[in-house]
């Protein structure tokens, strides 16, 4: 298995160099320093949310809300500042919400036995629901100046290098951490692998499960707080946008197989290289937004052909609540 997926990244890599390559050689501004910076930019938040979702499907599940949990909690930090509470307050409210949907996801898969992908498709329009009701009066929340304290998460770039690059990087190696050098992260590959003889080993499923969906519903909102950063602003309008296709994009092109126990970060860091050059090449080419999923729902479904011929389901290790 091994095998496979370093196979698979290296395919991975080497489209992704081609696709440069080309991109390069036929649009002039493709390597322009700003476009470089847009890029990058645009693949990092893309990643740091593949990251979440790749802890969720390496223990055989998947989260639909995360495209909300980026925009409601941090939509929400930034309006309670404009509003007046102190950026403390805030944190500690759009962190609250983050967590209490990470629970309520974890509870409704773990111990009432829904289906992941319909409990987090549910949580998610609900939870975009009330930021649209309760939270955000515009469809733009705007980035205040009380909000100095945390702007360097997003702004002033390193050098040549935007301050989200830097921040997906710190996320994939505390996942990385996570997931090889802690007993949570092998029980997360054990859950994922055969769920069944975990259970039977004495490892916590149930807790897990809600540990795993709350560490989603965080690194979510740390994406979308970096992003209200980069951009100085927060678009409520993105949990309609099909931004949640794009990360499982990543997440399986890149070799983390939906069946569950395996992958690593590198996967998703190789997943987001294509799919940012694919999405940048598109978008300088002025292709327009439905032929873009049009090209977009061809790469995912060859992509979970793929994965479905290197990681076959194992109908032994199967259970209810499986995507």
């Amino acid at each position: 298995m091994k095998k496979h997926i370093f196979t698979q990244q290296a395919v991975v890599i080497a489209i992704s160099l081609l696709m440069a390559v080309g991109f390069s050689i036929f649009l002039p501004s493709f390597l322009s320093v700003l476009n470089m910076m847009a890029l990058l930019q645009n693949v990092a938040i893309l990643g740091i949310l593949s990251l979440g979702m790749a802890v969720i499907v390496i223990g055989r599940g998947i989260d639909l809300s995360m495209v909300a949990l980026l925009v409601v909690p941090s939509g929400l930090l930034l309006q309670l500042v404009q509003n007046g509470h102190s950026l403390p307050i805030a944190l500690v409210a759009a962190i609250s919400l983050a967590l209490a949907f990470g629970l309520i996801n974890g509870f409704l898969i773990a111990y009432v036995e829904i289906s992941p992908l319909f409990t987090t498709l549910g949580t998610g329009i609900f939870l975009a629901g009330m930021g649209q009701a309760m939270f955000f009066p515009l469809d733009v929340v705007p980035w205040v100046p009380q909000l100095k304290a945390i702007e360097w998460i997003g702004s002033d770039p390193v050098g040549f290098v935007p301050k989200p690059i830097i921040m997906f990087g710190l996320a994939a190696v505390a996942i990385t951490l996570f997931l090889r050098k802690t007993r949570l992260g092998t029980f997360v590959y054990a859950l994922g692998d055969n769920p069944h003889a975990a259970r039977t080993s004495g490892i916590p499923t149930r807790p897990m499960i809600v540990l795993m969906y709350v560490l989603s519903a965080l690194v979510a909102t740390y994406a979308g707080i970096v992003m209200a950063a980069a951009i100085q602003t927060m678009p409520t309008r993105i949990y309609n946008s099909t931004m949640i296709y794009d990360v499982i994009l990543i997440v399986i092109i890149g070799g983390i197989g939906m069946t569950g126990g395996r992958g690593r970060v590198s996967n998703v860091i190789v997943g987001t290289l294509l799919i940012g050059i694919l999405l940048n090449g598109m978008t300088i080419l002025d292709v327009s937004y439905s032929a873009q999923n049009v090209v977009k729902g061809i790469v995912l479904l060859s992509a979970l052909l793929f994965d479905t011929f290197l990681n076959p389901r194992n109908e032994d290790t199967a259970q209810q609540g499986d995507v």
